[in-house]
């Protein structure tokens, strides 16, 4: 019996709710790659639509299906690196479950991999002879080309389509990078050429980018911050951790919000003073809760009755921490160890850092 080649190049999918384009997906590869030894490796975040049961169905018959289900983990990045670690073929690309790429020019990057023209190919919808087609709403494209604009001031080599999420590159490379990435958020792209360390040889391949089939968009204004926080994260050396700046933030957009309700309720409004700045808190409180929810905890996202019970767990949390930042402080100025200003800097930032570590373990803690 004749064993089957080993792949020569992986495609790994991560998804999230697309059932739909699984069996499109396979057969579109099997079209483009004909006479290339491939695998596709979809990683699915644990899908409640079935997405990784409608791999499993296609994998018990086809070899060169493989499907990885993560339980308790959320996120693109994060599911391209499990996906692609899994696998031993020497080159490797990442491709979007929606259908909106264009595989058929998957040949042409593995090409440009594998005579040494290029270290990574990137799909590319920013080149001659790419376009956005009808891929990307209005607001979609001011995104893009917002977070294109940032990632290019910040990169070593330029690329005109660094916010694209289909690109290739071989194996070896990625092992290499792997342990300096920081593999949050949506576009793993930024995160490899950021993490390099030199200016990677880059082929950019046009294609038309496609009207969304199925499943849901990951490209919105929150894509932006997580942009900017890699960013920051690479510029500081990851010595603080992205989640805890993301926290911080979003802490002091919560400053924000508290002294304008505060205003509204009692600088213009009729309460006394107490009762505006528990009002003021309340709502600073919840809005911080809500912005953590959506941007900071992303990937640990709580819904429905998760949702209330992790708000009570917040207040709760946020509540010892204001009476340890009014403890701490008080205790530095009545001992004459600091003045007011030092002290209160000090009873704030020993709150942020309570609230932080407290929130990741109890209110967003890993499932």
């Amino acid at each position: 019996m004749t064993e089957p080649a080993p792949p020569r190049l992986a495609v790994v999918i991560p998804c999230y709710n697309e059932a739909p384009n699984v069996a499109p997906m396979v057969a579109r590869l099997d079209a483009a790659l004909s006479g290339i030894a491939w695998e596709a490796i979809f990683v699915d975040d644990d899908s409640p639509d079935g997405t990784a049961v409608r791999a499993k169905a296609i994998a018990a018959r086809d070899g060169r299906v493989r499907c990885i289900r993560r339980i308790g983990r959320r996120g693109l990045a994060s599911a391209c690196v499990e996906g692609i670690l899994s696998t031993a073929a020497p080159f490797v690309a990442v491709i979007d479950g929606d259908l909106q790429h264009d595989e058929t020019i998957l040949p042409r990057m593995l090409e440009a991999l594998e005579s040494g023209a290029a270290e990574i190919a990137v799909g590319s919808r920013n080149v001659e002879g790419g376009e956005m087609g009808e891929g990307l709403s209005s607001a979609r494209r001011l995104v893009s080309n917002a977070g294109a604009a940032l990632a290019n001031a910040a990169l070593p080599v330029r690329v005109a389509d660094p916010m694209s999420g289909f690109f290739a590159l071989p194996r070896d490379l990625f092992e290499e990078l792997a342990p300096r990435l920081t593999a949050t958020g949506f576009k793993i792209l930024l995160d490899i050429l950021l993490s390099a360390g030199r200016p990677l040889r880059v082929a950019e391949i046009p294609y038309t980018f496609r009207a969304r089939e199925a499943g849901e968009s990951k490209l919105d204004a929150t894509v932006l911050l997580e942009f900017g926080g890699l960013l920051a994260d690479k510029a500081l050396g990851g010595i603080v951790p992205l989640r805890f700046m993301a926290f911080a933030l979003v802490g002091g957009i919560g400053v924000l919000v508290h002294l304008a309700v505060l205003g509204l309720l009692h600088g213009i409004g009729p309460l006394g003073f107490g009762a505006a700045q528990w009002a003021a808190t309340l709502v600073a409180m919840t809005a911080n809760f809500l912005l953590n929810n959506r941007i900071t905890y992303r990937d640990r996202k709580l819904r429905g009755p998760r949702l209330l019970r992790g708000l009570v767990l917040f207040y709760v949390v946020c509540g010892i921490g204001a009476v340890a930042n009014v403890g701490i402080a008080g205790l530095l100025v009545r001992d004459g160890v600091a003045g007011w200003g030092v002290a209160g800097a000090a009873g704030a930032a020993l709150t942020v850092v309570w609230n932080y570590a407290v929130s990741s373990t109890l209110v967003w803690r890993p499932r």
